[in-house]
């Protein structure tokens, strides 16, 4: 499509009107219904491109990505060439158990795009040979004219050609708390979107009065549609723990197959053994050095971690996230509707007798009113009660209470002005409807009403724009009556309130003997009667949020697209380090990626932003190794949350295109919600560490029993089927009651982790080194004491198995306190997912041990109570082995690495 918006080097905001109907082929009666249809079919319809999507199949494929999973299946083709059918089931099982964990686990496929198409209007009113007529959304075309009504979704993006007291909610783009009021007239060539007045967009809504415009972008060409192709070509980062476990995957791959390959070269070369029975030996001993079952177990983890975050209004949407967020070292929040409500409200008042504060919560109808710390009684200040009656009155808006809280049904800021009324004793009960009035308009920037006053007088209430309504004004309100102006008293409290970020604006009345008005009866003698100030405050939940990530180590930064003022008066207010430097979207154009990378680290506040602005400013942060969190809840906010390490979106004000582009959802859009789930992140992370430092050992001592046998020519302790029991039942059973422990109890007062950092620190591999070779030691120690009572081969496997799981059930209890005493009460009492895990794996052993089906299936024999005793002795040498270790490394600090392991908080 020829695409009109920039058109000779000027965008269709700074042309005149005319000169944009001309451009475009068509004028104030719009296209003909054959012009229409012919440019329908040259140029496409008004829809959002379909998205490739990833079929179910594609899904179930990619969870074969990962080197473990490869390798356990070409062993599992391999034994069945050889004949080994159990051995082949039983792998095929554990391959078949992780790829359906994974297939169900993953969360739905990418749906940003499809959520952007939704958003455009069904409908939409333009002229047809003249006519209005109505047409589905889908069939508007470059030079259509599309009549506009308070209440409608813009179809497609406008150049605004008529308009009448026009004001347009444009939060899904810009940021911005407050709808935009709109003009005929061209703007500057450079303004950014929140200030281009000549222009609607499409998906904003009309808030107030009626207009016509030009179409000049459809679909892809509009700026929703220029998003959806900046959201399409975002490349999604991979998290840090994937990153950590493909690297672990690879080495450990590399590792194992290395060492098959010596020992089989060993076996068939140097001592002269069967191929076919040595390969067998291999492959189990490849099977026994897999962690099959950790990718399980990893699921499972970050998966209660995801349940927990639910509990806590945070729905995580991609399972890695939840890790990811405990890693986080910068969030880059967006301003409205997540540090702030998304909703205005009066917090100051300028009388003639001084300034008030007011408190309250957004459009509740309920607060004080204070001066100077002390609380006011508004019908002993007479500035108030009419301040009130000119608020309640001079207003078209409504306020309704729902199951959320009070909503505004109208503009913003008048219902705060409602919220205020109320305040100050005016309820909506006490509205009457004026005699007449004048809507607000941007050539006058002031809107009146006139109601009935004393005798046959009227009085006309007045508010507006506060440096209008001041040329009106010939005098101000005190408490013994009208006086003489102070024009520098309210000029310089104007600046003041100003400086704080809020929006002011002026009220005043005047006496009127007519029953109707005009611009002319109020054009001077007004009497002012004060200033409010309006602002969308920040949630008091955030201030504690930002203080408890930042003592965290996290740094906190505002993106915005509201003004520079707004954005630093709010970043002061929740306690932001660096406010006294605003960087706006103008410097970031105008700065290279190196520029902006090193001022980044620098500033904590942007505004004016674009979605592009804030998409490379999550880059530039990125670029320095920080793990970046990005929230918002608008349109505009889209690709940055793609590109974030975590997107998190506002669930219940967030549009549905940013609720899909993220991984995370605040249910109930609180800021303080990401806190917890930052600590919810490192105790997931810290329980992952614990998962692996509990399976690797297990894996090293059956691998280094395999390994002792096959060296010496050695009869095999265990089975490769029965160490895929112990991997992918006990193991796993004992590993899941890992993932419930609790957090350490300085976890949010540590600094973030390093995302390059290894998963094993060099305390946890002489961890697993020792712990694997004690491993070894029981196995094969227990089936050679076995052998020695005369015990057959069966029987022999059966107890050094079983003494494996004791070892296991032991090694459970130390690692839970890795560096603290385990024989303990609280370390012996353990937690009751503990406990639970325990107890299943005694009754699955016994099944095990003593049916007669998986004696059948595994080889195994019954054992005697003195049997049974004996398996059960090495595990409790193996506690008091490492309990000394603890000792001896907390005595000489011989963990020379600072890499913390959540202690449980019990």
């Amino acid at each position: 499509m020829n695409d009109v918006k920039e058109s000779a080097g000027r965008p269709s905001w700074a042309e005149p009107a005319e000169s944009v109907l001309a451009l475009t082929g068509s004028d104030r009666k719009g296209l003909s219904q054959a012009e229409a249809r012919r440019r329908l079919e040259a140029e496409g319809a008004n829809r959002l491109p379909e998205p490739p999507r990833r079929t179910a199949l594609q899904r179930l494929v990619s969870q074969f990505n990962n080197l473990l999973i490869l390798v356990l299946i070409g062993a599992a083709a391999i034994t069945a060439l050889l004949g080994h059918f159990i051995d082949t089931f039983v792998i095929l099982a554990v391959v078949a158990a992780n790829t359906l964990i994974g297939f169900f686990q993953e969360g739905k496929a990418e749906e940003a795009l499809e959520a952007l198409r939704g958003m455009l209007a069904p409908r939409a009113s333009v002229l047809r040979d003249g006519r209005r007529v109505e047409i589905a959304a889908d069939e508007l075309v470059r030079g259509d004219i599309v009549q506009l009504e308070a209440g409608d979704k813009v179809p497609a993006d406008l150049r605004l050609v008529s308009a009448s007291s026009l004001s347009i909610e444009e939060a899904i783009l810009t940021g911005e708390s407050v709808p935009t009021r709109k003009q005929v007239d061209p703007v500057e060539k450079e303004a950014v979107l929140g200030d281009r007045r000549s222009m609607a967009y499409s998906g904003t809504m009309v808030t107030r009065g009626t207009a016509a415009g030009v179409v000049v972008g459809t679909g892809p060409h509009s700026e929703i549609g220029r998003i959806s192709g900046l959201l399409a070509n975002v490349e999604q980062l991979t998290t840090p723990l994937i990153q950590q476990m493909g690297v672990f995957a690879r080495y450990l791959t590399g590792v194992i197959l290395a060492i098959s390959a010596l020992i089989l070269l060993w076996g068939t070369l140097l001592r002269d053994q069967d191929f076919a029975e040595t390969f067998m030996v291999v492959v189990g001993l490849t099977v026994a050095a897999i962690p099959e079952g950790l990718p399980a177990v990893l699921t499972v983890t970050l998966a209660i971690g995801v349940q927990t975050m639910a509990r806590r209004n945070a729905i995580v949407r991609r399972l890695p996230t939840i890790e990811t967020l405990g890693a986080v070292s910068v969030i880059c929040s967006d301003k409205t509707g997540t540090l702030t409500r998304n909703e205005m409200m009066v917090t100051t008042l300028l009388t003639a007798e001084g300034r008030f504060d007011v408190s309250g919560t957004g459009y509740t109808p309920a607060g004080e009113i204070s001066r100077e710390g002390e609380t006011v009684d508004p019908d002993a200040t007479p500035a108030l009660a009419d301040l009130a009656r000119i608020a309640a009155l001079c207003n078209t808006a409504a306020l309704h209470e729902d199951s959320h809280g009070w909503r505004v049904e109208g503009d913003p800021m008048e219902g705060a002005l409602l919220a205020l009324a109320a305040k100050l004793g005016v309820g909506h009960e006490n509205r009457e409807e004026p005699a007449d009035s004048i809507p607000f308009d941007a050539e006058y920037r002031y809107m009146a009403t006139l109601h009935g006053a004393a005798g046959d007088m009227t009085v006309a209430l007045v508010k507006g724009a506060p440096e209008r309504i001041l040329d009106m004004c010939g005098s101000e309100l005190s408490g013994e009556g009208p006086r003489p102006l102070d024009r520098r008293y309210w000029t310089e409290n104007a600046e003041s309130i100003a400086n704080d970020g809020q929006r002011v604006l002026a009220l005043a009345m005047k006496e009127h003997a007519g029953s109707g008005i005009d611009h002319d009866d109020i054009a001077e003698g007004l009497v002012l009667v004060g200033f409010v100030g309006l602002i969308d405050p920040p949630r008091p939940e955030a201030i504690t949020a930002v203080a408890d990530c930042q003592a965290a180590g996290i740094v906190v930064k505002m993106i915005t697209g509201d003004h520079a003022g707004t954005a630093a008066a709010i970043g002061r207010q929740i306690g932001l380090k660096r406010t006294g430097k605003v960087l706006t979207g103008a410097d970031i154009e105008a700065m290279d990626e190196a520029s902006l990378a090193k001022i980044v680290l620098d500033t904590d506040i942007f505004a004016r932003t674009s979605p592009e602005h804030k998409l490379r400013l999550v880059t530039a942060l990125q670029s320095h190794g920080h793990v970046v969190a990005m929230t918002g809840d608008g349109v505009n906010d889209a690709p940055s949350l793609k590109r974030a390490d975590a997107g998190i979106a506002m669930g219940r004000k967030g549009s549905e295109a940013t609720r899909e582009a993220s991984d995370l959802v605040l249910a109930d859009d609180n800021f303080a919600s990401i806190a917890e789930a930052v600590r919810q992140g490192r105790t997931v992370y810290a329980n992952l560490k614990k998962v692996v430092t509990f399976l690797l050992p297990v894996n090293g001592g059956e691998s280094l029993s395999l390994m002792i046998a096959i060296v010496f020519g050695l009869v095999l302790p265990i089975t490769p089927a029965q160490i895929l029991w112990v991997n992918m039942v006990s193991s796993v059973a004992l590993a899941m009651s890992l993932a419930f422990e609790a957090p350490e109890r300085d976890i949010m007062r540590q600094p973030p982790r390093d995302r390059t950092a290894p998963i094993l620190s060099r305390f946890l591999v002489w961890r697993v080194a020792l712990v694997s070779v004690l491993f070894s030691i029981g196995v094969f120690g227990q089936f050679a004491l076995a052998r020695s009572f005369g015990d057959d081969i069966e029987t022999a496997r059966t107890m050094a198995l079983n003494t494996l799981v004791a070892m296991e059930v032991f090694y459970l209890f130390s690692v839970r306190y890795l560096r603290a005493a385990s024989i303990t009460w609280e370390g012996v009492r353990g937690t009751q997912p503990v406990l639970i895990a325990v107890a299943i794996v005694v009754v699955l052993q016994a099944v095990f041990t003593y049916v007669p089906f998986m004696q059948l299936l595994f080889e195994t024999r019954p054992l005697s109570l003195v049997q049974l005793a004996q398996c059960a002795l090495p595990g409790l040498v193996l506690l008091l082995i490492l309990e000394m270790e603890k000792m001896i490394v907390s005595r000489f600090n011989l963990a020379v690495d600072h890499t913390k392991i959540a202690e449980p908080n019990t």
